[in-house]
């Protein structure tokens, strides 16, 4: 695995580092890493800066697919968070490297195909264990598990979505805080 999860072309790099020091790590994934996924991101780095816990948990995203490696979130992803105070100007995506799963505690999803294909990809057991759904973590959704892409939606779609990942993110945030307090996650 190349150092700090970078990805690279001849030009630029597309990459946020995951610190690897830190107690917990996560990678949120969706489909293309320009919707979904860059929004939990930015939701659950708003969550670690408020709380303090910066130097304890570690966050980044990524997409299934590489069609759109390098590029800016959709600007519907763009303007949504900016409106909910969240900041995610520095996202550029990237697609998941399998090689990943041995430095990370918790793979989120947002639906069953994600599910599936990082759980394929997955080389064993713990690591398949470590592929969630974001709204199993959401006591009160309903019996709802996936997060529809609002991709070939409109603005109002990307809001509910975003609203839809605040309320997992933050309860997902309550049930792993305790653990790292005690320094045992």
């Amino acid at each position: 695995m190349e150092e700090g999860f970078l990805r690279e072309t001849s030009r630029m790099s597309f990459d946020r580092t995951l610190d690897e020091s830190a107690l917990f790590r996560i990678c949120f994934v969706c489909t293309g890493n320009i919707c979904r996924s860059p929004m939990a991101e930015a939701v659950f780095k708003s969550l670690i800066r408020k709380n303090g816990y910066t130097d304890s948990i570690s966050v980044m995203s990524a997409g299934t697919g590489d069609w759109h490696v390098g590029e800016p979130s959709d600007n519907r992803t763009m303007t949504a968070l900016d409106a909910h105070g969240h900041d995610g100007s520095d996202h550029r995506a990237k697609q998941f490297d399998p090689d990943w799963f041995a430095n990370l505690d918790l793979v989120i999803v947002f639906d069953r195909s994600q599910e599936r294909i990082l759980r394929a990809w997955a080389n064993n057991e713990p690591d398949r264990s470590k592929v969630q759904l974001l709204l199993s973590f959401d006591s009160g959704n309903d019996g709802v598990l996936e997060v529809q892409d609002p991709y070939y939606s409109d603005a109002v779609m990307f809001d509910r979505v975003l609203g839809m990942i605040e309320k997992a993110c933050n309860s997902l945030f309550r049930q792993i805080t305790p653990g790292i307090r005690q320094g045992i996650v």
